[in-house]
């Protein structure tokens, strides 16, 4: 935090590499100066050699945009190893499926760690060097036997790199909260102990969660994240372009669109200011 008390934040836009409309707003972002961290799916539709270069001549103007991996384990994508399971149809399981087995133990922590060490090695192989960070599609690096893999593969793959938690730095006064954040809250506890006993850093405090099917208003949410999120602190967000790629592969399509035309209009840095927030 610097003398006039002004806090720096990550704003990471997640699920580079899912589409082509994705790919586009995240870089436009970018270029503006809006963003200062997105997070690359190596295993999406959406990622190839074309695409990287874009992302890298982005971010080539704005050194402080970081570019980390968006490790993904639920369907509709497939899995890099040959040996990740369950599969459902050749594919990752469902998120309320991997859910399931992770909370019962019944997911093997090495075959999630070889899972994750490809995943390190196709970006490696992309942009030329291991991830800034790594989080997980879905959050699914929080899960249970999931985090236990997760972590070990980024130590030893990227051990440089921070790890993502999606705790909230203090819980809103006199109310505990919406129950997916009470969840992430939960999860997030056990993750960020064991992520210091790999001797990995992590954001300190996290937003961006919310119910997407019912197109609230973008702009006010992001008010509300910035509410008491410390230095350091990261938000979540889903810009995007509609297309039909992502039609056939995400439930959330317009309420990325909105997400643009905000962080876009000129709204959002009145927004930073007003709250002494930056992302440089």
């Amino acid at each position: 935090m610097n003398d006039e008390g002004t806090r720096r934040i990550w704003l990471c836009a997640d699920d580079y590499g899912l589409s082509p409309g994705v790919n586009r707003a995240i870089r436009d972002l970018i270029m503006r100066g809006r963003l200062n961290a997105t997070s690359v799916m190596v295993v999406g539709p959406a990622i190839g050699r074309d695409e990287v270069n874009a992302l890298n001549a982005a971010v080539a103007n704005h050194p402080n945009c970081a570019i980390g991996l968006h490790a993904t384990l639920t369907a509709p994508f497939t899995p890099l190893t040959m040996h990740f399971r369950p599969l459902d149809g050749g594919l990752f399981p469902p998120l309320p499926k991997l859910l399931r087995l992770s909370l019962a133990r019944r997911i093997d922590g090495e075959i999630v760690g070889a899972e994750l060490m490809a995943q390190i090695a196709a970006f490696a192989a992309l942009f030329g060097r291991v991830p800034d960070y790594v989080d997980g599609h879905q959050h699914v690096q929080l899960f249970p036997k999931v985090r236990d893999g997760f972590l070990a593969a980024v130590k030893a793959a990227a051990p440089n790199a921070w790890v993502r938690q999606c705790g909230r730095s203090a819980r809103p006064a006199g109310r505990i909260g919406p129950p997916k954040a009470l969840l992430l809250d939960t999860l997030s506890a056990q993750f960020r102990r064991r992520a210091s006993r790999h001797d990995l850093a992590f954001n300190p405090g996290f937003a961006g969660a919310y119910d997407f099917s019912r197109a609230p208003d973008f702009g006010a949410l992001l008010g509300g994240f910035l509410d008491g999120l410390p230095h350091q602190g990261l938000v979540m967000c889903h810009p995007g372009f509609v297309d039909d790629t992502l039609i056939e592969l995400d439930p959330l399509t317009h309420q990325r669109e909105r997400e643009h035309v905000f962080l876009a209009s000129d709204d959002f840095p009145r927004l930073l200011a007003a709250n002494k927030v930056t992302l440089s």
